[in-house]
Parts: structure tokens; sequence; C-alpha cells
């Protein structure tokens, strides 16, 4: 099985869930889509299927998984043997509390070994690849030799992939907020990485807003991942499919994904406990940058929660945004 991870899109906790990604897959076609990280916990031990459960249209889409013993691991893969993902992902990178109580994300950076038996048994019992998603570093780990001594040993045990987020993860004293922002970014240890083992596929991640700066990493790097700018601004990526993948043919404009995602709306709402927030969350930045984006973030936050809320309150919505530009596309292309 052949992934194209040129562009892909990070995975998110809160965020990136299955309404996200049917949300930004009508905007590529072609990124790399990840779950939110799934504990092996919730899948072994709770309701697997709503853990891992998605839309055929999300294809090509990876599972994100947290844990740190290589049975559970295995046993995780290969229950979601029976969803067909694209890709196993193995989290070492989430620096929050909760996840460092069950010693797993990125404290793994300290046992690369034990990451490496963790490698071995998933890559034995899944149908997917297997990647590894991770930090340059934690805490007072020197640098390059660090993360260079923990990539090659999980190489060892037969990963090919890492996404590197090219931070380091403070594990004390940093909030998980705080660890996406405050330790600097190290882009050249990424680059490094990738010049001194070339045989692997080596993928960036960590402060990328726009499609320039991508189109920069990719000439030192197999592939960029782009994280919260693709949840805060999603039309970022409408070029992403003519521009890095080759794909002539012409992106939805904005109103034609919302467009879309009505069919989509009115098919969540007949399950049970479904409220229209749960997708119209993801959609508030569609417009971000344009004339009548506030008006849209208002309308659609205050309403979508309401007793009743169904899709039209999304295209009234709509009917406020074009009201205010007689041509939001047009706009779009001369901001």
């Amino acid at each position: 099985m052949t992934v194209n991870r040129r562009i892909s899109i990070a995975p998110m906790m809160d965020w990136t869930d299955r309404h996200d990604r049917y949300f930004l897959r009508l905007i590529s076609k072609h990124a790399l889509l990840y779950t939110e990280m799934v504990t092996t916990g919730a899948i072994i031990h709770g309701d697997a299927h709503r853990h891992l459960r998605y839309h055929d249209a999300e294809h090509p889409i990876a599972l994100q998984l947290g844990g740190s013993n290589p049975d559970d691991l295995a046993r995780a893969c290969d229950i979601a043997n029976g969803y067909d993902y694209d890709e196993i992902n193995l989290n070492c990178g989430c620096p929050s509390d909760r996840v460092q109580n069950g010693a797993f994300g990125a404290c793994l950076m300290a046992t690369p070994d034990i990451v490496a038996n963790c490698v071995r048994a998933m890559i034995a019992a899944s149908d997917a690849p297997v990647t590894v998603k991770n930090r340059i570093g934690i805490d007072d780990q020197e640098d390059y030799p660090s993360l260079k001594r923990f990539v090659e040993t999980v190489a060892d045990a037969g990963c090919k992939t890492f996404i590197v987020h090219a931070r380091k993860a403070w594990l004390n004293g940093l909030s998980p907020k705080e660890n996406r922002e405050i330790p600097p970014l190290k882009y050249d240890l990424v680059y490094q990485l990738k010049q001194e083992l070339p045989e692997l596929e080596i993928i960036i991640n960590g402060g990328i807003k726009t499609l320039d700066e991508t189109e920069s990493h990719l000439a030192h790097v197999d592939g960029v991942m782009i994280g919260r700018e693709a949840y805060q601004n999603p039309y970022v990526l409408a070029d992403v499919d003519a521009r890095f993948y080759g794909d002539d043919a012409t992106a939805l404009t904005r109103q034609q994904v919302v467009e879309a995602m009505l069919p989509y709306i009115d098919a969540h709402l007949e399950e049970p406990n479904a409220m229209l927030g749960h997708v119209t969350r993801h959609m508030l930045g569609l417009f971000q940058g344009l004339r009548g984006a506030k008006q849209w973030r208002r309308y659609i936050s205050e309403n979508a929660h309401r007793k009743g809320a169904d899709a039209n309150i999304v295209r009234e919505a709509l009917a406020i945004v074009s009201s205010m530009a007689d041509d939001i596309e047009t706009e779009a292309l001369s901001a």
C-alpha cells in the first residue's frame, strides 16, 4: 500500500474528528488526513466503532494511536484492520499531562527501545503502513544527537516514515498550548535528519502557515504536515491539489463547499443525540480573511446549538456572507 504524504493535515485533539475530516476533504482531495489521537484503551475496552468509524470519502486517512504497551498497540491495530485505514501512526509527540500519566506521547522520546518494540508489534499486526510522529526532543535532551538516535533505533524496528514536529516538548512547566508556541522551531534539525538518513521518509511539522512555506520545506524533506492553520483557515488547502499533486481539477469554491456539506449535515442530524454544532464548529474559519467572515462565525455560533437547529442555519449564514460580497470568491482572489 502506497501513501502519498507530500501534504498532510496534523492529528489535533478535539479538532480533527470525522466531521472536520469530511469537511477538509471537500477542499483537498489528496492531502492525507489524520484522526485525533485514539488511545489503545479506548479501542480495546471502549466503543471501538465510535472511535474508528469514518466516511469513505475521507480516504486517504491515517489513524493515530496513543499507547506504550506493544501488546495493546498490536491489539488495537488488529481491530483497526477492520476499518481499512491507509496508515497507522504512533504518537510520540503529545506533551499533555494526561498522556504523560499514561506513559506515552512525547515522553516516549526518552525510551527509543520501548518505541522500537511498540513499532515492531504494530507492524506485525497491521495491514496498513506504520509511522511515528515525534518531536525533535524533550526537556534537556541534546538536540540533534538524541533525535537521530531515536529515529535510527525505531527505524531498525521497521518504521520508514517519521513525522517530526520541529520543536522540543517541555514535559514540565509548559502547557500543551505553550508547547506548540514557546519552544523555538528548529527546522534545520529535520532537514539534517533527512540529509543524513536519506533512505527514510521524513515529514516536517510545526508552525507552517502558507503554501509558499510548504514549497520551501519540500526542497529539504519528503512532505509537510500542516496543523492549526488548516483548521483555523481551512481554505488555505484549496490550492494544494493543483500545486503539489498536479491535479488540474478546479477546486470547489467556498460556497460550493458549504453547499456540499448540507447533505452531510442532514445525514448527521438523523443520528441519535446529534447536534448541528458537532459539524458546524469545524466550518467557522471557512471565510477567514473575507468580508462577512465575522458575521458567518457569529451567526453559526449563536444558532447552531439551539434546539432543533438544522442545515437551514448554515444556509442563512451563507446568505449573510453572500449579501456582504457579491462575489466572495472574486474578493478572495484579490485579497
